[in-house]
Formats: C-alpha cells, structure tokens, sequence
C-alpha cells in the first residue's frame, strides 16, 4: 500500500532516507476509501483490528469487514443528518466503536473530535460551542452519558447524541440498532479535498482554555514513517500503542500509519493500568510491537519479566515525554530490545526520533524527521550550535509539509502567536550534539530559572531515576525570594523506600544528584507522594504540579 505513496520506500541508511524520502500526494486523498477499503478489495482477509478487554473477551476484524462495518456506519450517521464538514465528538475509550465512527466520518467527510472520557459537563459545554458540534457519540457508561445530558441546555448546536451502550439513555440514538438497518453509503464523486479537515483536536496549554488543531485529509500520510520507519512494522506485524481515543496518540499509533504499512492494529480496551495484565496480553497474543509512554516502562522493568513469554516482541518504541536513560538500560538489560524514542505534538507528526537505522544514544529524542524542515532556534533566532539550547521549529516557507496542521480553528490570533515568517514554534526546548542527535530540555514555560541558571527539568529528573529508591519524579520551579525559584522534586518511591521517606532520604537523594550531574541542579526542595497527576495518556501533569506549588 505504502507503495502507493512513496518515490522510494526502501533506503540502505539515514543518509539515504534524508536525501530520497518523499511522499506522493494524490488530489482528493481519502484514507477511508484509499487505504481502509483499498485493504478490502486488495486482500479482504487481512487482518486489520485485534480487539481485546480486561474481561478476557477478544474480536477480530478483516478489512473487508471494517468496509462492511463502516459503509453502515456511514450510511447510519447519514440517516442522522450527519454530513460533510459536521463536527462530531466521540467519546468511545478504547471501545471498537471508535475505529467504525473515524472512518465512516471520513467516508462523509465529517469531521472527527476525539475526546477523553474524563471531561465534564464544563468541558463538553466548551467544545460543543468553540466547534459548532452537532454530534456526539459517546460510550454508554452511565458517567459520560450523565455529563452530556448535564451540557445539553448550554450546547444549543448539538442535534443528535448517539450511544453505544451497553445503557442506551433516554432521547439517545442505539448505535447498534442503527447500523445493522442502515443502507450502505455510497462514495460521494468528491468526499473530501486534501485541503478538507478532518479532524479537530482539543489540547490543552498551560493557560487559557484548550486550543483546537485542525487537521487535514492529507494528514494520515505523514504517518508512513510514524509506523514504517519509527515503529519499524510491516504487514506482519501486531501493533499496541498505548493510548486512549481520546487523544491524537490513538491516530499516531492505533490507526493512520498501521494501516498504510498493512500491520494489525492491537487493540486491549482497559479501564485501569496495571502492569502486569499488559505484560499477559503481550505474551497471550504475541504482540510484535509496543508503544507507550515512559511511565508505562517504568512500571514494566519493576515486573518479573521472567514470567511471561514476550518471545513474540520485536521492537518498542517510547513517546509522550522524554525518556530516562535509566529505563532505556534496564528495559534492554531485561529484553535485548532497544527502546526507540520519538518526538512529535498535536500540531505535527513524528518530528525527531530514532529511526531503524540509527543506533539509539539513551536519553536522545533522536534525529530530526527529513520529512519536515526540523531546526533550533535561540532566543536569537539564529540555529543554534551543537551543545547549544535552542527551541524546536518546523519551517514551511519552502513547502508546506504534509502532517503540519493547519492553524487553531477559529483563532487566528493563536495561529499568529505560533506560525509566523514560515516557521511554526513548538515552545519545546532541546540541545543537539555533534552528531546532530536532539536532547529533550523542556517546555519553554518549564525552564527553571534560578541564581542566573537556566535547568531542565528533565536532566535532574533522569538523575533522579538512577537511584534505586526513584520509581516516577517530577521536576518543578517554586518561587524563592533570593534564587528566583528553587528546583523542586516530586517523588514516587519504590515499595522498599516508602517507609524510608523522610529528611535523610532527602538529602542522600539530593547528594546523588550532585554526583550524577552539576550540583548547581540539585532539588533543595524534595516531596514524597503516591503517586504524580497525569493525563489519561500517561504523561505527567507538570503544569498541576506547579499550580499547586505557587499557591
């Protein structure tokens, strides 16, 4: 499939894939119909989705059922109203469901909102208005069922709320009953233009209310080197990325690149993480490849991995934050498997990471993608040099590249703020080394300043993993009237140092760090808790952590 798409889609080294790698783009790309259904006609057999739960239940789905599925599905919402250029917020988990209603809206030409089922009824009333939605559909435990309703008087632009079960509410449509008397839809002449979104995501800033990417029909292509060249599938793989629907991860790593590749999308639908139920369904089903978050490795190297058979694990691959060298070490030491990080936001696709040709430094976020005309910019806004800290841009002046998103929907000022002289400026600072290799610093707003001293928050987390006692850390700013602002840590600790915590742990823990980086760095201030605030994607929630500290 790939094929399709790609000048060259064999390279013998990065210097190749940086000089030859180069997408074609058809007019009027739709991955519904292109990919989804080209799998159809192509091989209708072929395994595309491997669905399980927590309950032991499993399902799977050929791409010839998923045109079955989603023709149905296209056809149901179309009897709704639903049409081209619609927004829809779906609130599906890890539900099957969601992987109908992405590609039947597509197959539409609506538009997709993915969402997280931990938003309230404030936060559905805000989308529902900053987006103009006119539908929801949603999974049918009795909460999100509950908040929506809650929204409904204050969201005067959604029509239609349509549920899943296994509770159908009162006023709701029955998904299920929809789709099974649904007429297929039939492809309209134009579905969509490249230029057409798809998809708007909401994500969140550290002030202000959450910021809406919009994204376009060409975006999926840009996830080629996502799943081929990042996550090195191919057609027999069995892909999990860990991620909920709600957020764009779920795209990254559970749908757009999988498919262009022909990989089996691996699909363990849970309601809490544990680390030892992913280690069974990795060793039950004999997954090829895995992607998740660093916390979620960090967990993993705590098991007795000698316990389950992971025989069938090719390769894994880390995002979402930057990776402690720590686990990098102690995941190979258990697996033989080298853990290939990657860097990438809402606003763009895979921007830097470790390519399969690439021998990983631990720690490096890797090498910039050639697909996009990756630089770092100082604060002067020269490039910066190797050693020399500088904030990741993308520029567009010569091409726009495919993956780049298209502005904040209906806020132009925000747009502005981010995308001006052809450049778009992720706020993410790193360092390059010699051999052009980029080193994850931090959100510019994440920058400890103190005592005339610029710090990381990463580099004193990654010191604080290497000691035995540190199972997570987060590394925060808090205002002090002589440095400016103290370095402060946040610490989770082993089961075999809890009862430990207390000053003189502290303070060995504060003389580590002094021996493993500059002393300069070291956190004045230590705190223990059970556990560190995170997103339902497993990154840590800094942001809370400051905002709790400065009040």
């Amino acid at each position: 499939m790939i094929k399709n798409y790609l000048k060259q889609n064999t390279f013998s080294d990065f210097e190749d894939f940086k000089a030859n790698y180069e997408l074609i783009i058809p007019e009027d790309f739709n991955f519904a119909y292109d990919v989804v259904d080209g799998w159809a006609e192509k091989a209708p057999n072929k395994q595309a989705l491997l669905w399980t739960n927590d309950k032991g239940e499993s399902r799977s789905y050929s791409f010839g059922e998923l045109k079955e599925i989603t023709d149905r599905t296209a056809g149901y919402f179309s009897s709704l109203g639903i049409g081209k250029g619609d927004m829809v917020m779906a609130i599906l988990k890890g539900r099957a469901e969601f992987w109908f209603t992405i590609i039947a809206l597509h197959k539409i030409g609506a538009v997709i909102i993915p969402a997280t089922h931990l938003l309230t009824k404030k936060d559905i009333i805000y989308r529902a208005n900053a987006a103009t939605i006119k539908a929801i559909i949603c999974d049918g435990d009795e909460l999100i069922p509950k908040h929506v309703n809650d929204a409904m008087p204050e969201s005067p632009s959604v029509e239609t709320l349509i549920s899943i079960g296994p509770n159908i509410a009162e006023g709701w449509e029955n998904f299920h009953k929809g789709i099974e008397s649904a007429q297929p839809f039939e492809r309209p002449a134009e579905p969509t233009k490249n230029d057409d979104p798809i998809i708007v995501s909401f994500t969140s800033g550290t002030t202000g209310d959450p910021k809406m990417v919009l994204l376009d029909s060409v975006y999926p292509l840009a996830h080629i080197i996502t799943a081929k060249y990042w996550q090195n599938l191919h057609e027999d793989s069995l892909h999990l990325t860990i991620a909920d629907t709600g957020w764009l991860k779920a795209v990254w790593g559970k749908l757009y690149g999988q498919w262009l590749v022909g990989a089996s999308v691996f699909v363990y639908d849970h309601e809490k993480f544990t680390p030892a139920a992913i280690l069974e369904v990795l060793s039950k089903y004999k997954v090829t490849s895995l992607c998740a978050p660093p916390t979620i490795f960090r967990f993993l190297i705590r098991e007795d991995l000698s316990q389950y058979d992971l025989s069938g694990l090719e390769y894994c691959t880390i995002a979402g934050e930057a990776l402690n060298p720590e686990v990098y070490n102690k995941f190979q030491q258990l697996t033989g498997i080298k853990l290939r990080e990657g860097y990438g936001q809402s606003e763009t696709t895979l921007s830097v990471f470790t390519a399969p040709w690439v021998e990983p430094k631990p720690g490096s976020m890797g090498l910039p993608n050639p697909h996009y005309d990756v630089d770092l910019l100082t604060t002067e806004g020269r490039p910066a040099e190797a050693g020399e800290q500088g904030q990741i841009v993308i520029r567009y002046d010569k091409e726009y590249p495919s993956g780049l998103f298209n502005g904040y929907y209906r806020n132009p000022e925000l747009t502005n703020e981010a995308m001006s002289d052809g450049i778009y400026y992720t706020g993410d600072l790193a360092w390059k080394d010699e051999d052009g290799y980029f080193w994850f610093v931090g959100r510019a707003d994440d920058v400890i300043k103190s005592s005339g001293y610029r710090i990381g928050p990463f580099e004193v987390e990654s010191a604080l993993m290497t000691h035995n006692a540190v199972v997570e850390c987060a590394i925060a700013g808090v205002p002090d009237e002589i440095r400016g602002q103290l370095v402060k840590a946040t610490v989770v600790l082993a089961p075999d140092y809890k009862n430990l915590a207390g000053d003189e742990l502290a303070k060995e823990l504060q003389n580590h760090v002094k021996e493993v980086t500059a002393p300069y760095k070291y956190p004045r201030v230590i705190e223990f808790v059970d556990e560190l605030p995170k997103t339902i994607s497993g990154k840590i929630r800094r942001v809370e952590i400051r905002e709790r500290d400065t009040k």
